[in-house]
């Protein structure tokens, strides 16, 4: 095997990269874990709040989803004003402390509402986590740096839901919002000893209406930018809706309610060897080339699922490995779109790192939901949700590079 090329960056890494990349897949993994650590536990929060629609516990991951996207605008031009370390830290702490106030609701709207605001706090963490690594690097290193960054990051969605059934085995389901709790303060730790301020004072933007306008429109009217985030806002609507449905899908569907963490595992884990193969090829291959193909690889797959399912029905033997190679497909789009869509924009990365998170999380949780919504005992409408967001997605790609796909740019 041919030895990798060291990552170029822009400036000195301030921590050792072995130490870097940990660090801030775990800032992302807060996210993650918030999301899926409480998937088990989706069926008895619906029973303990006495929820009469089964689809409204569905609720729980995308409240939390919609707060994290909108304040990523907010956090994006503020942290480029002040530097990332202190507001970091700020979010930190707002993100442990809505964990630990979950424990205590009553009623499954207080629920709603601490949810939605830890969605807020950690809508701040991530923009800060990819704004980190854009100080530090661009293109393709930041696109290897970034996917594996996602390799360490994957190790949460595997772990999570087996983390969160393996606390309903000694404590009730409130706990699994806890450990959030205690996962923020641990983070909190790490930043406040290891992690220095990676913006310069001389980097620093001005924060006023004039620049922040300025600056959104600079995002929004790069062509580059704006296409592949509203093309990740697009796709990653197929993310989330397999997440907010996989327990009713292996459960309803399948059967699997037991075993229901080990499959959510391996659909994880075929998103996590992904991730680490685009890091190992990327500087080699280029962006474009594997992310237009790994797109049209997604719509083969699923298209081809759901042909499969309507002749054999609903078979687990069917839908799971065709399921595992497409979800995979989102490992080779995710770190590619993200470099693609900030490279143009170092000046202000903090900024654009907002306008993509939200493109990735608030337009894409709208999507999610609406496929997720569709969910009726049967697997087959989900699927076929997932081949138009793929559809729309590619085409909406194929204008941003004017119908030139799989460039080694």
């Amino acid at each position: 095997m041919a030895e990798q090329a060291p990552i170029e960056t822009d400036r000195k890494l301030p921590l050792p990269l072995w130490e870097l990349v940990p660090l801030v897949a775990a800032l992302m993994a807060l996210n993650a874990l918030a999301i899926d650590i409480m998937l088990p536990a989706l069926g008895d929060i619906s029973e303990y709040y006495d929820l009469t629609n089964p689809n409204d516990q569905q609720l729980v991951v995308f409240i939390y989803v919609m707060g994290f996207g909108v304040p990523q605008l907010f956090f994006g031009p503020v942290s480029d004003r002040f530097g990332r370390k202190g507001l970091l830290q700020l979010c930190l702490i707002g993100y442990a402390i809505a964990g630990f106030l979950c424990m205590a609701t009553n009623a499954f709207w207080m629920l709603l509402v601490v949810r939605f605001i830890q969605g807020v706090f950690a809508a701040g963490v991530r923009v800060i986590a990819v704004s980190i690594v854009r100080d530090l690097m661009a293109g393709r290193a930041m696109a290897r740096v970034m996917s594996l960054v996602m390799t360490v990051f994957m190790i949460v969605p595997i772990l999570a839901p087996t983390i969160g059934a393996g606390i309903m085995l000694f404590a009730p389901w409130e706990w699994t919002f806890g450990v959030l709790g205690l996962a923020g303060l641990i983070m909190l730790a790490w930043v406040q000893v290891r992690l220095p301020e990676t913006l310069p004072e001389t980097a620093r933007q001005p924060l006023n209406m004039t620049q922040t306008t300025r600056a959104y429109r600079q995002t929004l009217t790069t062509r580059v930018t704006f296409g592949y985030m509203a093309a990740s806002g697009v796709i990653f609507g197929a993310l989330f809706a397999f997440v907010a449905a996989s327990e009713q899908i292996f459960s309803d569907v399948f059967g699997m309610e037991e075993t229901f963490a080990l499959w959510f595992a391996g659909v994880a884990a075929c998103l996590g060897v992904a991730n680490f193969t685009n890091a190992r090829i990327v500087e080699r291959i280029g962006m474009r080339r594997i992310s237009h193909s790994v797109m049209f690889a997604f719509l083969v797959l699923a298209s081809l699922n759901v042909i499969l399912m309507q002749i054999f029905g609903e078979q687990l033997w069917i839908f799971y490995p065709l399921f595992c190679l497409t979800f995979a497909c989102f490992g080779m789009m995710g770190a590619n779109f993200s470099a693609l869509a900030l490279e143009p924009l170092g000046k202000i990365a903090g900024t654009a790192s907002a306008a993509y998170g939200f493109a990735t999380s608030t337009v894409a949780s709208g999507f999610g939901y609406l496929v997720a919504s569709q969910f009726n005992g049967s697997v087959i409408p989900v699927m076929i949700g997932f081949v138009g967001l793929g559809i729309l997605s590619l085409s909406i790609i194929t204008w941003t590079e004017r119908g030139k796909l799989f460039s080694s740019r």
